[in-house]
């Protein structure tokens, strides 16, 4: 007789998962990666464009699909179970895997085909007519089998979907060196510091001092800036506002209130209509960002953003 004190673990159902993935199947890992790596519901809202309660929907629909319970939700926090985690090993493996045969597929016929996900820093439209419109002008006419989609984000964004594979490829700043990505600058900027016309220094004559601005409020800066003594300089003045966007700087410094450093392609037209003064100060250097094109190093879908990089260079030799 069975000792009633020793009760088996439940067994798994009979009626596990039957191993034919659909589309939505693959989406719906997608997002689960994205929440696992993530760390959470309320850290994946910004990353997936969703709402919590859509992605908890979408993770409740792949744990009925699975008949596995994935992750653990609550007042106690976010936590994978022990087989989430292997699902999230066989998600990574199976989307590498989806990535190969592509790839081999588009060798083998020498036609590109499949997603291409470009990620962008905001207002890309400031540099104009430049080898970045040519060069997606190219890929797009040579590889017409490819879906692009092009996502306008945060540096900081744009890195975690580099990392995470949601990006193939992207146009960005890099104020810190990822060791998992690969970079190499497309496009220097140059970066002036601007008032609006409310500020007392819009109307100021002559050059200012190092010692005026000290007593100004101003706006952060990326670290991927620099210049000559800058973080000498940056150490004597007060930022009292930060802006992760470049349209959000400007509104801020708009108001009159604070300085704040822009694109100068970005400002000029705000210049010429009297809303905004650039500032000159012998003893701030204009400050200077380089815009990176970037890969995850050793990525899956490099037979993507190669091609991508064949048409920024082609785009680069037409401009020469």
């Amino acid at each position: 007789m069975a000792d009633p004190r020793h009760t088996p673990a439940p067994a798994r159902s009979p009626q596990g998962f039957s191993g034919q993935l659909a589309e939505v199947d693959l989406r719906l890992l997608r997002v689960f990666r994205t929440v696992a790596t993530r760390g959470g519901f309320a850290a994946a809202e910004l990353a997936l464009g969703k709402s919590k309660s859509s992605i908890s929907i979408d993770i409740s629909s792949l744990e009925q699909r699975l008949r596995i319970r994935l992750c653990r939700r609550g007042r106690g926090g976010f936590a994978l179970t022990p087989e989430g985690r292997e699902v999230l090993d066989a998600t990574d493996d199976l989307l590498r895997d989806i990535d190969r045969f592509r790839d081999r597929i588009n060798i083998a016929s020498g036609v590109l085909s499949g997603h291409f996900a470009l990620y962008v820093i905001d207002n890309m439209l400031i540099y104009g007519e430049t080898g970045i419109i040519r060069a997606l002008e190219i890929f797009a006419r040579q590889h017409p089998q490819v879906f692009i989609s092009m996502t306008s984000a945060a540096a900081a964004d744009i890195e975690h979907a580099l990392l995470d594979g949601r990006a193939t490829a992207a146009l960005t700043l890099m104020p810190n060196a990822q060791p998992g990505l690969s970079a190499s600058i497309l496009v220097s900027e140059t970066l002036h510091l601007y008032c609006g016309r409310r500020h007392a220094l819009y109307n100021h004559e002559g050059e200012l001092t190092l010692a005026m601005l000290e007593q100004e409020r101003l706006i952060d800066v990326s670290d991927a800036a620099t210049a000559s003594d800058w973080p000498a300089i940056r150490r004597r003045l007060t930022f009292s506002a930060s802006a992760e966007t470049i349209d959000s700087r400007a509104m801020l410094i708009l108001t009159g209130v604070y300085l704040g450093f822009l694109p100068e392609a970005f400002a000029a037209p705000m210049v010429r209509d009297g809303q905004l003064r650039r500032l000159s100060c012998a003893d701030l250097p204009p400050l200077a960002t380089q815009l990176h094109f970037v890969v995850k190093k050793d990525a899956e879908n490099s037979l993507m953003a190669d091609a991508f990089r064949t048409a920024l260079d082609a785009a680069s030799d037409q401009g020469a």
